[in-house]
């Protein structure tokens, strides 16, 4: 009989999910949702995300963070049409809003995970889903993410209900120098990938430094095996690409062209400083310009060469010593990074930490705290809002509260930056698409379905 239970509630899921991007469709078809920057006529598989439903919220009487360092006590938060219409005081008007009250909770901007492998590594762990490095040669520019997202993977409801996650970066895995195209995706239900897919977010490419790459083709008995093998490599690959004329395609060199136009992001790998310092020298060289570099154990011992380059430093809170090039990570890596007024953002890297970047960001503040670096709450929100989204490219777009902006808004059940603290609900797009409270609006995958607590049908 439970069987049959679960076939009956899924098949009521599959029904309402279709029902919902029927309805989403049609309310979204006069947006005009543009092609990622970067993109021409020969890119395919373009963005079909479609906002689903929402309706006219106020959000009253919480603690907002707008995600760009402001507080607002006794705050209003209006959403509307799939924007944010205002965040202000409680003298905002609420006429014509459904109203939540929201009187001793938090509300911060969508959490945003610029570092994820979610649905390339999906759950269950297996080595039939294990599609996030194309470990056959050192550089595999041509290669991109979004071919391997599973859409069905737990992660992403999990992320969702668990750590307010609404826009995620999908990054290929770390074993190439190049290891391909990074997807940015909205954190909804979907069919497919394009249906995911962020509208109008930049492209990113994903390359690696130090110990990843020459172990893993080095113990291949081939190039590179060393540090200074990675960096021949890598300055051979972009001296093709810049002689590259595009009258033979060749997928692997229009990504570094778009690379090198500045259309396609660079994200980093690399934990040691002095790599850090050696990869932005071969950047000036070659004509291009990283982004962020992530994991950056060492980050701290560089602040001043980082804020410098403009480039960000997506790192965890306390992760350290796992390997030699991690012997040096410190607690107090993002605080010394703040200190240097160097770009800080609070990244996952883990199907499980991406369910608690609000905690590690918290960590990490509390590690400065010791230190002597206090730094504010409301500036600790932005490591994994909005200076996620700038080093994204999708900053004006969401990740702070402002106006005009996507309505990606959690509301939080107390102190996001206490371990007591869980998302209330989640909206993406004006869209409620969690709520703790209400069954209905608890998303599960088809694989938790008749876990505890998970699909029990009444």
């Amino acid at each position: 009989m439970k069987k049959l239970a679960l076939l009956a509630l899924a098949a009521s899921l599959t029904a309402c999910a279709t029902a919902n991007a029927d309805s989403r469709t049609a309310s979204a078809s006069d947006k005009d949702w543009s092609a990622p920057k970067g993109a021409d006529d020969r890119t395919p598989f373009a963005s079909t995300y479609r906002p689903y439903p929402g309706r006219p919220t106020a959000l009253v009487g919480a603690t907002v963070y707008d995600g760009k360092g402001g507080r607002i006590d006794n705050g209003t938060v209006l959403l509307r049409d799939g924007k944010i219409v205002a965040a202000g005081d409680a003298s905002l008007s609420t006429e014509g809003y459904d109203r939540i009250d929201g009187s001793g909770k938090f509300v911060t901007p969508g959490v945003i995970d610029i570092h994820s492998h979610l649905g390339d590594y999906p759950t269950p762990s297996v080595d039939a889903h294990s599609d996030g490095n194309e470990a056959t040669s050192p550089m595999t520019p041509e290669v991109w993410a979004e071919h391997s997202v599973w859409p069905q993977d737990p992660g992403f409801t999990r992320a969702l209900a668990n750590g307010g996650v609404t826009s995620l970066q999908i990054l290929p895995g770390s074993a190439n120098l190049t290891g391909g195209r990074s997807v940015t995706l909205k954190n909804v239900p979907a069919r497919t990938v394009q249906g995911m897919k962020f509208p109008g977010a930049p492209y990113g490419m994903k390359m690696a430094c130090g110990e990843n790459p020459k172990r893993v083709y080095g113990g291949k008995g081939r190039m590179p095996s060393t540090r200074m093998g990675n960096f021949a490599v890598n300055r051979q690959m972009w001296l093709d690409a810049k002689a590259y004329d595009g009258k033979k395609r060749d997928l692997g060199k229009e990504t570094l062209k778009g690379v090198l136009a500045g259309d396609i992001l660079v994200h980093n790998h690399c934990y040691r400083a002095d790599e850090m310092a050696l990869v932005m020298d071969m950047a000036k060289e070659m004509g291009y310009k990283v982004t962020a570099f992530h994991h950056a154990v060492e980050a701290y011992k560089i602040g001043d060469l980082l804020r410098e380059n403009g480039v960000c430093s997506a790192i965890w809170a306390d992760w350290y010593g796992f390997k030699m090039e991690a012997y040096d990570g410190i607690l107090e890596n993002a605080a010394f990074l703040r200190q240097a007024d160097a770009c800080v953002i609070i990244h996952s890297d883990d199907a499980n930490g991406i369910q608690r970047l609000n905690q590690e960001a918290a960590k990490a503040q509390a590690a400065g705290r010791r230190a002597g670096i206090d730094i504010p709450d409301a500036e600790v929100i932005g490591w994994f809002t909005l200076n996620a989204a700038r080093a994204m490219g999708i900053d004006g777009m969401t990740g702070s509260l402002e106006p005009g902006k996507m309505a990606d808004v959690v509301l939080w059940n107390g102190d996001p930056l206490s371990v007591y603290s869980r998302p209330e609900k989640v909206w993406v797009d004006g869209a409620l698409m969690f709520d703790a409270m209400d069954r209905k609006r608890r998303p599960v995958s088809d694989f938790e379905l008749g876990q505890p607590g998970e699909g029990d049908v009444k």
